[in-house]
């Protein structure tokens, strides 16, 4: 009785046995993934909001040899661009809308209907090389909510007087991001279009279609940490149309392309590496990634840098049998160098400005053809530019 008893047991106990072994194979074989396994979700609360003041870092349009390709995509990615080094640093500055009459009645009032804005930035109006425009103290406006983070018009003041300027309607403002933003959203578009007027100067618009296409999503690291993000690249094409000094001509601006790298609570992007398609190639031509306070080093440590609008450079490309020209909204002496991205100098210029304008004869490139970078210093301060040379 007691041999029985002993083998009936053992048989159970056996049994059980087999039953653990065989639902830990069934569960090996499943996937769980955890918080740190899955792509961030950026939503409206991730988005600028009036207090924001975040500081930025702009490197060289020539990543280094250390950097990941930018056609590192998919799940799971580790991206480290510890390397960047800054040559210039900014303040994103995020506020309520300025009060002023008519950009609270425009973005800021019960009749401001789509054009209400959350936000505003001061950010300079989006002009085709080598048209300047007498405004002062430039914004543009935009607005968060649950659906979408889009701009929804800009503003600057003629003379005294802060005028805004808005899209054609609702429907043809310029969407940044759709939410919810992860990496398993679909690809969205939309097609803007924006006029501004400028009475005895001229008349300036601009089609736009953004594409935005979420590819990614892993651990990016740059200069200023390590971070959880989701990454989205943006296809920007413009059409600018101008009718000002005798031109009235429209136009195909190159097609750009933006890599972004978002996360959460961050509210602006941790990295945008910006591209131009050049000949059917994608040549980088802007480096930003959020920072904290440097000092700066090296040849740009002693200057400002220059803000984007204050420098136009075109054409760009430009031919081998054509003169570089430059239009900038400052005054007196120009030193202009120009350097291939192995830092060979091709040419230093003194030059000083007619009517806010410069120009870089074709015979100071010699034979070079390519890519290289433009670097114009002024009194007030100093800003590199890619120039392509066909």
């Amino acid at each position: 009785m007691y041999l029985g008893t002993f083998v009936n047991s053992y048989a159970l106990v056996l049994m059980q046995h087999r039953y653990a072994l065989l639902l830990s194979g069934l569960f090996a074989g499943l996937s769980f993934p955890s918080q740190a396994q899955t792509s961030p979700t950026i939503t409206r609360a991730d988005m600028p909001v009036p207090t924001d003041t975040l500081r930025q870092s702009t490197a060289l349009p020539a990543l280094p040899a250390s950097a990941p390709p930018l056609s590192r995509n998919g799940a799971n990615q580790t991206w480290n661009y510890a390397a960047l080094t800054a040559t210039a640093q900014n303040v994103a500055r995020f506020t309520t809308v300025p009060a002023e009459p008519l950009y609270t009645f425009t973005f800021n009032s019960a009749l401001s209907g789509s054009n209400r804005a959350t936000v505003a930035s001061p950010h300079a109006v989006p002009l085709p090389p080598g048209l300047a425009l007498p405004i002062t103290e430039p914004y543009q406006f935009f607005n968060a909510s649950n659906a979408d983070f889009r701009s929804v018009g800009y503003g600057g003041k003629l003379g005294t007087t802060a005028v805004p300027a808005t899209y054609a309607s609702a429907a043809e403002q310029d969407v940044i991001y759709r939410f919810p933003l992860s990496y398993a959203s679909a690809p969205d578009s939309s097609r803007s279009f924006f006029s501004l007027t400028v009475p005895g100067t001229g008349y300036l618009s601009q089609r736009r279609k953004r594409v935005n296409r979420p590819d990614a999503w892993g651990s990016l690291t740059t200069p200023f940490g390590t971070f959880q993000t989701v990454r989205v690249v943006t296809r920007i094409e413009d059409h600018d149309s101008i009718a000002a000094g005798g031109i009235n001509q429209g136009f195909d601006l190159p097609v750009t392309r933006e890599y972004k790298w978002l996360a959460p609570g961050q509210h602006v992007p941790l990295l945008t590496i910006t591209t131009t398609q050049i000949a059917g190639q994608e040549t980088v031509s802007r480096v930003e990634y959020r920072d904290v306070y440097r000092r700066i080093t090296g040849p740009l440590s002693t200057a400002t840098a220059l803000p984007a609008a204050a420098v136009a450079v075109y054409p760009n490309p430009v031919a081998g049998t054509q003169p570089l020209r430059l239009r900038l909204v400052t005054t007196g002496p120009v030193t202009l160098t120009g350097t291939d991205l192995a830092g060979r100098q091709l040419f230093e210029q003194v030059t000083v400005l007619e009517n806010g304008e410069a120009e870089v004869p074709a015979e100071a490139f010699g034979r070079f053809q390519g890519v290289l970078l433009l670097r114009v210093q002024t009194a007030a301060g100093v800003a590199v530019r890619r120039v392509v040379r066909e």
